[in-house]
């Protein structure tokens, strides 16, 4: 499952096909696989409109449960 996502297309070319407001992402190139635990880009809607952003992909570490 760890290669089962992946961002190939360059980050101006995402942020036009989500019609993206705001990219907080800074410089993130292409990414053959995204594993759990690395950055990856995420878009999420704000109160003033959709944002293009970096995020940790993956579920919540065990540390958090306990």
């Amino acid at each position: 499952m760890c290669t089962l996502y992946s961002q190939v297309k360059a980050q101006a070319e995402i942020r036009a096909l989500i019609n993206a407001i705001y990219d907080t992402a800074g410089n993130l190139g292409p990414q053959p696989a995204i594993f759990p635990d690395t950055p990856a880009l995420f878009v999420r809607e704000t109160d003033k409109g959709r944002e293009l952003t970096k995020m940790r992909w993956g579920v919540p570490s065990s540390r958090l449960w306990y």
